[in-house]
């Protein structure tokens, strides 16, 4: 096997990632040789913004993409839960590592949990989908933007500036800092984003000899499960601003589809559908049109 060169973000969490992602591919292959190229995404460069204000999905994602395109990386790793639900021509992700954690979670000032936060406190989150989810639990919420790493964020929250940000358990738990959520939200009540806690190493679809390699490191109920909630996504349409999230799980051959959709007005509106799963996507587009009617979207 030729000598691979791994595209990332420079961030610990994207860095640990690519770290995961090489000592899943050493596994299979033992003395492989793995070069990491950092690479800065709009969505890095465009830190101090609104995530809605430089174009939400792909930002951190497209950069390392175009390195993949013209050849000067061999893999792209990224959180799924980044990824667009259309990969670009010429490029596939050839594997999902097998899913972490998908469960949202809050980081209180002071160890307080959601309940005993202050009321009106200072949320940080960039993402409508738990914004919404949120405030339907605690009303009183101020929910405000907040961007960076995700000790960044923490740091932030420890200084006063919010009491509290919301993060992916599954990046706290890769940077060890899982002891600093104050609550962990069970999907019922926070749907996380679709793809959230999954890792997918991306490549040229022409590069069977990689594409090889990957097929033997993919894990087959992460990709069902990425199927239906990716083809829910795609089902809503690249134009679809509203809060969305969804979550499948796998198991004795069925796949199971949980998903949200906000309306303009703030309406939450969830649903749940189920089916083989080898029709993982066909579970997650009826699921989508169902709930796109019932918002007006």
């Amino acid at each position: 096997m030729r000598p691979l060169r791994l595209g990332t973000r420079g961030s610990l969490l994207a860095r640990r990632q690519a770290e995961m992602a090489a000592e899943a591919l050493r596994r299979a292959v033992p003395d492989l040789e793995i070069e990491t190229v950092l690479v800065r995404t709009e969505g890095d460069r465009r830190a101090a913004e609104p995530l809605e204000a430089i174009g939400g999905q792909g930002v951190f994602v497209k950069d390392i993409e175009a390195r993949l395109q013209a050849g000067e990386i061999d893999l792209a790793v990224h959180s799924l839960k980044d990824m667009p639900p259309d990969t670009p021509a010429g490029l596939v992700v050839g594997a999902y590592l097998p899913r972490d954690d998908a469960r949202d979670a809050i980081a209180g000032r002071d160890g307080l949990d959601l309940a005993r936060l202050p009321a009106g406190a200072r949320i940080g989150s960039d993402s409508r989908r738990r914004a919404v989810q949120l405030l339907a639990i605690r009303p009183d919420l101020r929910i405000e933007s907040i961007r960076g790493n995700v000790d960044t964020r923490l740091r932030k929250v420890d200084a006063g500036e919010y009491d509290g940000a919301v993060l992916a358990v599954a990046g706290l738990q890769r940077l060890g800092l899982l002891a600093r959520a104050t609550d962990v939200f069970p999907p019922e009540a926070v749907l996380p984003a679709a793809g959230q806690g999954t890792i997918a190493i991306e490549c040229r679809e022409a590069d069977s000899e990689v594409l090889g390699l990957l097929r033997a490191v993919d894990d087959a109920a992460t990709r069902t499960a990425a199927l239906a909630e990716r083809a829910f996504l795609r089902a809503l349409g690249a134009g679809c601003r509203l809060p969305i999230g969804a979550y499948a799980v796998v198991a004795d051959g069925e796949v199971r589809l949980a998903a949200m959709l906000a309306d303009d007005a703030g309406g939450v509106h969830r649903g749940e559908a189920r089916g083989p799963a080898s029709s993982a996507e066909t579970v997650g587009r009826s699921l989508a049109l169902r709930l796109r009617t019932e918002a007006g979207a």
